[in-house]
């Protein structure tokens, strides 16, 4: 059978389960932008139109909240398919990698580079499921390559871990340099 094509059958296409929920919550943050404009986004004066600080997140955000428009009429136009519901679930909860992040962010200044990744590196491989001896070896060789890379190759600044205070002044040194 011939695939359908063109603007009607974008219209008729059969809607995936959390189609719609994704398409309001995409509109929502659309008109959310789109009305920060004006405090975030300046038109200044004596300033040719296309070199304007405004021009270019004028013309994305509209173009972002056109295309929220039509994603929710055409969602709305399709016929309902059952499982909206778990599959806002799967979404929410893939939310969760954000907040192991955040938490990451927040204690790389406390307990150091270094102690952060090994940690969450360990702690990732055991919420995804990987249990065993060499899983936990294999995570913990990546943090400390991370660490050296990023701190001793590439001499990345990173915010040295309160906790390296209180080591012995040529170790903290170390730490502080490449660790």
């Amino acid at each position: 059978m011939a695939a359908k094509s063109g603007f009607v059958s974008f219209f008729k296409r059969e809607r995936h389960p959390g189609d719609l929920a994704f398409a309001v919550a995409f509109l929502l943050l659309s008109v959310f932008l789109v009305s920060q404009l004006g405090e975030q986004a300046i038109w200044a004066k004596r300033t040719k139109f296309f070199a304007q600080p405004a021009f270019w997140p004028t013309i994305s955000l509209s173009g972002m909240l056109l295309f929220a428009v039509l994603h929710c009429i055409g969602s709305l136009a399709s016929p309902r398919t059952p499982g909206r519901g778990p599959e806002v679930i799967f979404w929410i909860r893939s939310l969760e990698y954000s907040v192991w992040f955040l938490i990451y962010v927040w204690i790389v200044p406390r307990i150091g580079y270094l102690g952060a990744t090994l940690l969450f590196t360990l702690a990732l491989t055991y919420r995804v499921g990987y249990r065993t001896k060499d899983m936990y070896l294999g995570a913990a060789a990546m943090g400390v390559g991370i660490v050296v890379i990023f701190k001793a190759f590439l001499q990345v600044k990173i915010p040295a871990g309160q906790v390296y205070e209180l080591l012995p002044d040529g170790i903290r040194n170390f730490m502080l340099l490449y660790l």
